[in-house]
């Protein structure tokens, strides 16, 4: 294993993340392998050097959820540098095989203390985090769940972020899926069909995901959704406008004609 020192005078945060050194190593992940459980001490950092991972919580009922998925670049444990040390909150566990730089916690913070390139870097990481976890808020609040699939498939393969888009995104089940966008693996298989049929995506053993998946993201672009189901309740725009203080007017029932009288009951609101 490659070690090295890096001098404070030339420090440089990429060589820092990318070699063994004191307080450091090296780590490889494979598949389902966890960095570290619920529960376990939080005494270290994480930097994801390759490969794809993903965070996950346990409830005391026993129900798991997937948080956020983790890739290449990225941090992780970071809630070991709190003020007081303690327990892992979540789990997190590598999808593909991964290469990770496990800095202990003492090493983390000297590094922080003594070195202001990292800490930058550091710091723009953990405003990046905060910003995809509002939006990940936001998404969750105010799209549909076909629309938070679209995304998560679209985050996968990486659209957004510089450089080509990898197209095939990394091995996941529509359990995991339905568990980050909040609904259930059925309605995951039923708009993963959707989007197949639509040319959006394609998944044969691996998903292929196409940049006209953009497009119900961005544009909200579902020809055949929006055709075939109408929304149950009409927009706001296309009712009569009517003030709070307008009452109705009274009706004349004693000389209304039996079909007259039928045809209003039928109108008025339940």
């Amino acid at each position: 294993m490659l070690t090295t020192n890096i001098d404070n005078s030339t420090f440089d945060p990429a060589a820092f993340l990318a070699h063994a050194g004191l307080g450091r190593r090296i780590i490889d992940v494979k598949p389902n392998q966890t960095f570290f459980a619920q529960g376990d001490p939080a005494d270290s950092v994480f930097y994801l050097q390759s490969g794809r991972a993903k965070l996950t919580v346990v409830s005391h009922q026993g129900k798991e959820a997937t948080i956020t998925l983790l890739y290449a670049g990225d941090f992780v444990g970071e809630g070991a540098l709190a003020a007081v040390p303690g327990l892992r909150l979540s789990t997190a566990t590598a999808i593909t095989e991964c290469t990770a730089l496990k800095i202990g916690r003492g090493e983390m913070t000297r590094v922080m203390h003594q070195e202001p390139a990292f800490s930058d870097l550091f710091m723009k990481f953990l405003l990046a985090r905060s910003m995809r976890t509002q939006a990940d808020l936001v998404d969750q609040l105010f799209n549909s769940s076909e629309k938070r699939l679209a995304r998560i498939l679209l985050l996968m393969a990486e659209f957004g972020k510089p450089g080509e888009p990898e197209t095939f995104i990394p091995p996941i089940t529509q359990e995991t899926l339905a568990e980050m966008i909040g609904t259930t693996r059925s309605r995951v298989s039923f708009f993963m069909n959707r989007f197949r049929k639509l040319g959006f995506i394609d998944y044969d053993g691996r998903i292929q995901v196409h940049k006209s998946l953009l497009n119900v993201v961005l544009l909200d672009q579902l020809p055949e959704h929006n055709s075939e189901k109408p929304p149950i309740f009409p927009s706001a725009q296309s009712l009569p406008h009517r003030s709070i203080l307008d009452s109705p007017r009274p009706v004349d029932r004693a000389n209304m004609t039996p079909a007259r009288w039928q045809s209003d009951r039928a109108q008025e609101p339940a």
